[in-house]
């Protein structure tokens, strides 16, 4: 057998392996959730009664979704123009100086740093911050979470967007400049319209990183079982109420939260499959 067949080979392995790992997560959620299934139905989804009382229990995953959708696309709608901004300073203002290449490096640091300080941060220097400017509910709330949030995925957003913007050929830069193009039109006639495509790709990446966030949020957000009222209420995400509650949780409570979490999967699988469709119609 020669290299160019150990090579494919090697590859058709490994991409069945991820084929089997995914298959694996849904087939054994799936059949944790069947219980709760069984027991809610389709009406498990817009359900926002979550009572585990024993003789009484009754499970819904609608205020879950509803907290986890606010606080993600509260969260992107923060990072968005500050990442974007960052992104250009470090890819085509300063790309190539002392500083940009600084100022990356602190961005990837802080890209990789665990959400659990992030979390610790929120809490002890953030919280009592929003405190002091009359926020509700002690510091915790929706609010709160979002902003942490938008901490957490502003570096990841930013690095991602330099990237794609440092691969702009140069000659399409050039050519603009030569023209009697300014920095502004280049930037938003030539830059942002080549590397489109790879920057929304990057968004959806870090939508998905928010929506499956755990620790910080469940440090933030205040862990009340409901819908929230406004973005100062408190509330839950599917992934903090998992982390909350599957620890001591059994039988039906148990199965209702293993929902929660295919919900979540498929919730992300969606986002991505969105994304990447209107990646395609850009192009």
């Amino acid at each position: 057998m020669n290299s160019e067949k150990i090579t494919k080979a090697v590859l058709f392995a490994s991409s069945f392996v991820i084929l089997l790992i995914a298959g694996g997560m849904i087939f054994s959620l799936a059949e944790g959730a069947i219980p709760a299934i069984k027991s809610f139905g389709i009406k498990f989804i817009w359900t926002n009664d979550w009572n585990p009382t024993k003789g009484q229990e009754n499970y819904g995953a609608l205020p879950f979704i509803a907290g986890t959708i606010l606080t993600s696309v509260v969260a992107i709608l923060i990072s968005l123009p500050l990442s974007f901004s960052a992104s250009l300073f470090l890819g085509e203002y300063f790309h190539g100086t002392r500083l940009a290449k600084i100022l990356g490096t602190m961005v990837d640091l802080l890209a990789g740093i665990p959400s659990i300080v992030y979390g610790l941060w929120g809490f002890y220097v953030l919280r009592p911050l929003l405190i002091s400017l009359g926020l509700p509910n002690q510091g915790f709330g929706i609010f709160t979470a979002s902003i942490i949030l938008a901490i957490m995925i502003i570096p990841y957003a930013t690095s991602l967007s330099t990237e794609i913007i440092t691969m702009v050929p140069g000659e399409l830069k050039e050519a603009a400049y030569s023209l009697g193009a300014t920095r502004t039109e280049v930037i938003f006639s030539v830059i942002v319209p080549s590397a489109r495509s790879g920057i929304v790709a990057g968004y959806i990446l870090s939508f998905g990183r928010a929506l499956g966030e755990t620790m910080a949020v469940t440090m933030l957000i205040g862990n009340a079982n409901r819908i929230p009222e406004s973005l100062f209420g408190t509330g839950n995400t599917m992934a903090s109420v998992i982390a909350n509650q599957f620890g001591e949780a059994d039988g039906l409570k148990l199965s209702s939260l293993i929902a929660v979490g295919l919900l979540l999967f498929l919730i992300t699988g969606l986002i991505n499959s969105l994304g990447k469709f209107i990646i395609k119609k850009m192009e």
